[in-house]
C-alpha cells in the first residue's frame, strides 16, 4: 500500500516543485511557455509534472503567449524602436508561435510602421541627410532594427524632406 501512494506523492512534490520555479520567474518578468518549459527541464522538473504545473499556471491567466506577443511588440517597437521583421525574429526566438506573432504586428499597420521609422531617424540622425553615405548609414540604422527595405527607404526620403532647405 506504501508504495503505491509513493508515486502520486512523488508526482505531486514535483509538480509543485514546477510551479514554484514557475511563480518565481513569473515574479520577475512574463515568459512565454515555451521558455518556462525549457526553465523546468533545465531544472531537472519531470515532464509529466511540468505540464501539470504549465496548464494550471495557463489556465489562471498568468502565463499567456497571446498577451506575452502583444505586450512585446509594444514594448519593443515604443522603446527600442524595433521594427517588424525584428520583432517577429525575436518573437520566434523566444517561442512564441507565428500566428501569434503575426496577430500582434498586424495591430500596427504600414503606416505605424513608417512613422516609427521616421520617429528612429528624426530621434538618432536629426540633421539632413546630405550625402550617400549619411543615407547609407540611416538606412543600415532602420533595416538593423526590423525594418523592411520600403520602409526603410520611404523614412530615408521623408526625412531628407524635411531637412530640405526652402527655396528664397
Amino acid at each position: 500500500m506504501a508504495s503505491a501512494s509513493a508515486p502520486s506523492a512523488g508526482a505531486e512534490a514535483g509538480r509543485r516543485r514546477a510551479l514554484e520555479l514557475i511563480w518565481g520567474a513569473l515574479s520577475r518578468r512574463a515568459h512565454t511557455v515555451a521558455e518556462m518549459r525549457a526553465l523546468l527541464e533545465r531544472r531537472g522538473v519531470e515532464a509529466h509534472s511540468a505540464t501539470e504545473a504549465l496548464d494550471q499556471v495557463a489556465s489562471s491567466g498568468y502565463l499567456d503567449d497571446a498577451d506575452y506577443a502583444r505586450r512585446f511588440a509594444e514594448d519593443r517597437r515604443r522603446l527600442d524602436r524595433w521594427g517588424r521583421e525584428r520583432i517577429a525574429r525575436e518573437r520566434s526566438r523566444r517561442g512564441v508561435a507565428g500566428d501569434l506573432v503575426d496577430r500582434a504586428l498586424d495591430q500596427h499597420g504600414a503606416e505605424n510602421e513608417l512613422e516609427a521609422a521616421c520617429a528612429l531617424l528624426e530621434h538618432r540622425m536629426p540633421t539632413a541627410l546630405d550625402d550617400d553615405r549619411a543615407r547609407n548609414r540611416a538606412l543600415g540604422l532602420l533595416v538593423r532594427r526590423g525594418y523592411e527595405a520600403d520602409v526603410a527607404y520611404a523614412a530615408v526620403r521623408r526625412h531628407a524632406r524635411e531637412y530640405e532647405s526652402p527655396p528664397y
